[in-house]
């Protein structure tokens, strides 16, 4: 049945802005098909998340659709062949971003032969969807309207969905670009076949094709192709930013998705219809994804959508829109609103670049000087969040950060709507980018010092671990010694005891000649008692030099002993003769 309802109920958002929307020069033609390039560069940072990992090396030779890269990660998507040919380099280069900076690429020279890879359909509906899903980590598919999100990640890479409404975003609603439009009206079936595959996937139970109304054409394409479905077309009002996720859900909902959740969180999710091409490419052809329909318009001779193959320079997709005008200064990649200017004419095409815009003073005037702020509140207005960008752009410009997250600074969806209609003509958005920039970044330094912090502590703690294990092992083996002597120790303890008594007999022996010897030369009885200390002194450095060198003192036995008694006793003799021999001489004197 035809599921168009003309007057389906639209819940509206706040604010949002109409600019000219300069859509009619590149639809008057049909999607043009390109010669292959002299070269392809294919950068490897071409979605969000980790770069994939190089699979090749220069001078291999590759088929079409060939893995160049392969996902790394969780968030990453995988790169391909455009075509067949020779890989030429693998370096760094100009990239389209708008940092400026050169990024790693992987250069195809082809060969002319377009020569493609065994090609592998999957019959994806007779086959289990966490296996179908899991393949997709391979196609290399990501969200084709602008945000390349990894979509084997948006289908929920477990297998598992508690999703019950997918929105296909046919809206489109930013000036210029067309490439959406033209794809609805020229391929209505090939996206109906891949919402089939996306609703699959997903186990939604309803579906839901939003699409402004300044797009007839595709619109009645889209009528057409569902009118044997239960899938749904409705109609919204042409305004600036309805082709965003949560406006687009509002709009055809009225649900709000709070800031901090994700659509799949509360039952919806949102794919483009490019997306969804891409998909019934990859299981019904066995086709990864290797380009995309472009815009190529603005201050061209021939502005038309072509269908792109990624890593095309673009001077060969400007030349296929008839050259640029002389007065051409510079390109956009995106739309005037949320686009930003090419680093450099030379860069590649993308999977995110939907639109070219060549720009001049005549299609974009240089903006005047911005002013000081009125307070005027247009951009509150304006704002489709429903935030206070004034007050943002307070906080923002003096560094006051944490005042600009409590003002729900990342709620900001930087369509630019604020900027657009502000009289001071003050570059809102810009200041909002510096403001999350420097939020991240100081985010991103406190989680490092937080790291290191409890690195820190993990170490200490590990060291004091090993000390105490170490005290443990020490105390355990010297347990273990005790416990082995102690037989030992009890059977020596008289022998101990005897070797003990005879070193005291010995130096008591010692001590007793030299006081006889000194005292025969007439020294002193103090001298005698340094005598004896000295004795003393010397038989301890004997004791100690034998047992530094592992020399044990000889026991003495009981017949050694008593000759040493004999001794002392006759030197106490001869001492006392010596003495009383001495009294009878003074008193003969």
């Amino acid at each position: 049945m035809n599921a168009l309802v003309n007057f389906t109920k639209i819940f509206k958002f706040n604010g949002g802005v109409h600019p000219p929307e300069n859509k009619a020069q590149s639809t008057q033609l049909p999607i043009g098909q390109l010669p292959l390039p002299e070269k392809l560069v294919l950068p490897l940072r071409q979605h969000v998340g980790n770069m994939p990992k190089i699979k090749v090396s220069v001078g291999n030779k590759v088929l079409k659709g060939q893995l160049l890269a392969e996902a790394e990660g969780a968030v990453s998507a995988a790169i391909h062949a455009p075509t067949s040919g020779t890989v030429t380099a693998i370096e760094d280069a100009i990239i389209p971003h708008p940092s400026g900076l050169p990024d790693r690429c992987i250069t195809i020279t082809p060969d002319g032969k377009d020569a493609w890879m065994k090609r592998q359909p999957q019959d994806w509906r007779n086959a289990d969807r966490k296996t179908l899903v899991a393949s997709l980590r391979l196609s290399g598919i990501v969200g084709l309207g602008g945000a390349t999100f990894p979509t084997h990640i948006k289908l929920r890479a477990d297998g598992k969905s508690d999703v019950h409404t997918l929105i296909i975003n046919a809206a489109e609603c930013e000036p210029y670009i067309t490439c959406d439009d033209m794809l609805m009206r020229e391929r209505a079936d090939e996206i109906v076949k891949g919402i089939e595959i996306a609703q699959y996937l997903l186990g939604a139970k309803k579906v839901l094709i939003g699409i402004e109304d300044n797009k007839p054409e595709a619109a009645a394409a889209m009528q057409a192709a569902t009118a044997n479905t239960a899938m749904q077309v409705i109609i919204v009002p042409t305004l600036y930013p309805s082709g965003d996720a949560r406006r687009l859900v509002h709009l055809v909902l009225g649900t709000e998705i709070p800031h901090d959740k994700r659509s799949t969180e509360v039952g919806l999710q949102v794919f483009n219809v490019a997306t969804v091409v891409a998909l019934r490419r990859y299981f019904e052809l066995g086709e990864p994804s290797l380009n995309r329909i472009v815009s190529m318009t603005g201050n061209v001779n021939q502005p038309q959508n072509f269908e792109v193959l990624f890593g095309t320079p673009l001077p060969h997709l400007v030349k296929a829109a008839g050259g640029a005008k002389p007065d051409t200064t510079h390109y956009i990649m995106g739309g005037p609103m949320m686009g930003f200017d090419l680093p450099d004419e030379m860069v590649p095409i993308t999977k995110a670049a939907n639109c070219i815009i060549a720009a001049s003073p005549t299609l974009f005037e240089p903006p005047p000087p911005a002013m000081p702020c009125i307070r005027c509140a247009r951009c509150a207005d304006a704002c489709p969040v429903n935030l206070q960008p004034q007050e943002l752009y307070w906080f923002a410009k003096s560094d006051n950060f944490e005042k600009a997250n409590d003002y729900k600074l990342f709620d900001c969806i930087e369509c630019g709507a604020c900027s657009y209609v502000c009289p001071s003509n003050i570059p809102l958005v810009q200041y909002y980018r510096y403001a999350k920039s420097e939020i991240i970044a100081i985010d991103k330094a406190h989680e490092a010092a937080d790291l290191a912090r409890e690195r820190n502590d993990f170490r200490l703690a590990r060291i004091e671990r090993e000390k105490l294990e170490r005290a443990q092992k020490h105390a355990e083996r010297a347990q273990a010694a005790k416990t082995e002597a102690t037989p030992e120790t009890n059977s020596h303890t008289d022998a101990g005891d005897a070797q003990k008594s005879a070193k005291q007999a010995a130096i008591t022996a010692a001590i007793e000649r030299a006081k006889a010897a000194k005292a025969a030369a007439g020294i002193a009885p103090k001298n005698i008692a340094d005598a004896g200390e000295n004795v003393k002194k010397e038989i301890a450095e004997i004791d100690a030099r034998r047992q530094a060198v592992g020399i044990e003192k000889p026991a003495i036995d009981k017949d050694k002993q008593a000759k040493i008694a004999a001794a002392i006793e006759r030197a106490k003799a001869a001492k006392a003769a010596a003495a009383a021999a001495k009294q009878n001489t003074e008193k003969k004197d």
